[in-house]
């Protein structure tokens, strides 16, 4: 008797669970991104659709959207400069392991608008928290803040960090999309596109895709004959080098 009594507990239990309302089905332009010679910066476009239950009736709050895009993963150390005298010196550093060289916030509206400060840090939301370690609830402290801010500011500048309070657009109440600018200068490797979902600040549904950014032509041959023959690739930049020196001692000889 126990035993149905415990299985009854269990499926009430289970039905008792809440359905996922929505769903997000998301995709990019393209998966790839190709440098060339003559590569200048390239741009994608995240779209996708919100998925309703059909037994769900309409939220009181219209949706709204976070895609946080991250790019691959390095090591970066942020130095601060210090006045010693008549120069300036490197003093003090921070390093960021498995921290993203290229990452973008873009939402339908101001982040603080669709979510509160602390959800924003739980949930990863928003270029200071977009770079936490997931799962982790650690505080910076306020020396290693001043470092963090300064590495935003630093890559922010070089177009690799962005934040764009209205790069969503919603086309429909549940179709969108999203220009995402991929800068020449933005590493190759893997990108994590991460969609969020939200309705009156409470999250509904997340999704994920990816791309990636490769080197193609000539520019891919050289980098992998670096990487797989480093010596070979060594003699033969010494010998184009003495080549080309001997050439133009010879176009420049004076007689």
């Amino acid at each position: 008797m126990s035993r149905v009594v415990r299985l009854f507990f269990t499926c009430a239990a289970l039905f008792a669970l809440p359905a996922e309302a929505e769903t997000l089905i998301v995709s990019v332009s393209s998966h790839q991104i190709q440098i060339s010679s003559n590569y200048t910066g390239d741009q994608i476009t995240v779209f996708g659709v919100v998925e309703r239950d059909g037994r769900t009736v309409a939220r009181a709050d219209p949706y709204d959207l976070v895609i946080t895009v991250r790019g691959p993963p390095r090591m970066l150390i942020v130095r601060e400069k210090e006045r010693l005298g008549p120069i300036w010196i490197n003093r003090t550093q921070r390093r960021f392991p498995d921290n993203p060289v290229y990452l973008t916030v873009s939402s339908n509206r101001p982040l603080d608008e669709i979510l509160g400060a602390e959800a924003a840090r739980r949930e990863r939301i928003g270029l200071a928290n977009a770079q936490r370690l997931e799962n982790s609830g650690l505080d910076l402290d306020a020396s290693t803040t001043r470092f963090h801010n300064g590495l935003i500011r630093n890559l922010s500048e070089k177009g690799l960090y962005a934040e764009e309070e209205r790069g969503v657009t919603f086309l429909s109440p549940t179709l969108f999309s999203a220009p995402i600018e991929v800068p020449a200068t933005a590493p190759t490797g893997p990108y994590e596109v991460e969609i969020a979902l939200y309705a009156g600040g409470v999250a509904l549904a997340r999704e994920s895709t990816s791309f990636e950014v490769v080197k193609t032509g000539i520019e891919q041959r050289l980098a992998s004959g670096a990487h797989d023959s480093p010596l070979l690739y060594g003699l033969a930049t010494v010998a184009l080098a003495l080549f080309f020196g001997w050439l133009a001692s010879v176009v420049f000889r004076r007689d």
